[in-house]
């Protein structure tokens, strides 16, 4: 049940936030085994005047992209290769002539099975329910 959080700038249209939604979708589930069907993702668009880098304000496009896991539930080889997928799709879609900055961010939180859920239970909870089966 991974979360991603995604922030663009400069603002895209609706075709590209679905493009986005979709390909990180599509690699959370490649990549890292999660479960599309309970993946969401959120895109929020900021103007450039208010993303900055160096302490300038980005003159291309920047993306940074957070995704919340389960801890324990991916190895740091697929960690690795989820950033690395990640950043290319985003580079892709976003900058297919260049112009993607280099200081855009790919992140993986782990985040204890005790600490989040979705439905109104716990991951843990999920665990624990399986174990009993």
């Amino acid at each position: 049940m991974p979360t991603l959080l995604l922030k663009v700038t400069p603002l895209q249209n609706p075709e590209r936030y679905q493009a986005l939604a979709a390909a990180l979708t599509r690699l959370t589930a490649d990549i890292l085994h999660k479960r599309p069907e309970v993946t969401a993702v959120v895109i929020d668009d900021l103007p450039r005047a208010r993303w900055c880098v160096g302490g300038r304000t980005v003159q291309g496009t920047a993306a940074m992209l957070e995704i919340g896991i389960t801890a324990g539930t991916n190895t740091e080889e697929e960690k690795a290769r989820f950033i690395a997928a990640a950043f290319d799709e985003l580079q892709r879609q976003l900058t297919p002539d260049g112009g993607f900055e280099v200081a855009s961010y790919v992140t993986v939180r782990e985040l204890p099975a005790t600490d989040w859920g979705y439905g109104g239970r716990t991951q843990r909870a999920r665990q624990l329910a399986r174990a009993t089966l």
